[in-house]
């Protein structure tokens, strides 16, 4: 790479890292307002928990893979999805797991949340395969995402998961947590737009598809707030929080991110790169098989598993560059 490209990248990695930047803390601005919003209104943590804070953390991958169909950029769409849902696991996983061996309670509530995180991958690439994901599948999507929430509701009331109350945001004026709405919603739409801007400047620069730019760059992005809240929990001995935490993201990025993008403008097959179905679906797939019989199997994810874990991170990315660079 000569120094006229490093020039070149300059302004699109600095759309790409502001992007980044105020989608992370225009979500955390959604999230905390309307969860106070909520809880002021008499919604108890639990159903705060299974609807407004669960959507709120894949807002920034939404909004875009919105932006990207609208603009064209299909791929941009599903390489986001995809990546993030590999990052989410070898990297998220893998970091968390290096610091402290993840010691695992296989609940009923995991074991339901595992099952789900695969039967949607292998949706993913069922329809994939098919050739579109069309309105109606995007619609069965949201539907299977809507009754899976429900199943997690009721398995909270009769007390089998454990919904955290704790931490909720607190706003000392009564006007602040509606401001703070707005300006969120504003910086993940702003920041959304940037990143998509970004990303395409740099694919182009770089001579790759803007899939390799969505499954590397803005997956590692939009995966920070997980990777951050995953840390946590696992350096404070909580395990099934950050399990959880992944779990739940992967099943949202593709039932509701998918299937909300597929109503919004279908995705046809040849809207993408061919690499995403010929090699990193199925590349996702193999990842959430070894990691869900890691945790219903093994039971604990030891720094050897999480550096194998992040060392295939490394490799991968490395690899979809390789194989597309000048492409």
């Amino acid at each position: 790479m000569d120094v006229v490209t490093l020039q070149a990248l300059v302004i699109p990695l600095g759309l790409i890292m502001f992007g980044t930047a105020l989608l992370i803390k225009g979500g955390n601005w959604t999230i905390d307002s309307a969860v106070f919003i909520a809880r002021r209104f008499g919604l108890s943590p639990m159903v705060v928990g299974f609807t407004i804070l669960a959507f709120g953390t894949s807002l920034p991958e939404l909004i875009v893979s919105i932006l990207a169909v609208l603009r064209g950029s299909e791929g941009i769409a599903m390489g986001n999805v995809i990546g993030s849902n590999i990052a989410n696991i070898l990297l998220v996983i893998g970091c968390s797991s290096v610091l402290v061996t993840m010691q695992i309670t296989l609940s009923k509530g995991l074991i339901k949340d595992l099952v789900m995180m695969l039967l949607s991958a292998f949706l993913l690439m069922g329809l994939m395969l098919y050739g579109e994901i069309g309105r109606i599948a995007g619609l069965g999507m949201v539907a299977i995402l809507l009754m899976y929430i429900f199943v997690q509701y009721r398995m909270a009331m009769k007390g089998e998961i454990v919904v955290d109350g704790e931490d909720l945001p607190f706003f000392k004026h009564p006007a602040q947590p509606y401001v703070f709405l707005v300006l969120g919603l504003c910086g993940v739409g702003v920041g959304a737009e940037f990143l998509v801007r970004g990303a395409s400047q740099s694919a182009a620069i770089l001579g790759v598809p803007e899939d390799v730019v969505a499954l590397s760059i803005i997956a590692f992005g939009t995966s920070l707030p997980e990777l951050s809240t995953s840390i946590i929990g696992a350096r404070r001995g909580h395990a099934e929080m950050a399990l959880g935490n992944i779990v739940g993201s992967n099943v949202f990025n593709i039932l509701i991110i998918i299937g909300i993008t597929a109503l919004v403008k279908p995705i046809a097959q040849g809207s993408y790169a061919d690499q995403l179905l010929e090699f990193d679906i199925w590349f996702m797939l193999a990842v959430t098989v070894v990691f869900a019989a890691l945790v219903a199997g093994y039971r604990k994810i030891t720094p050897v598993i999480g550096g194998i874990f992040v060392s295939a991170y490394v490799v991968y990315t490395i690899y979809i560059y390789a194989i597309n660079f000048g492409t």
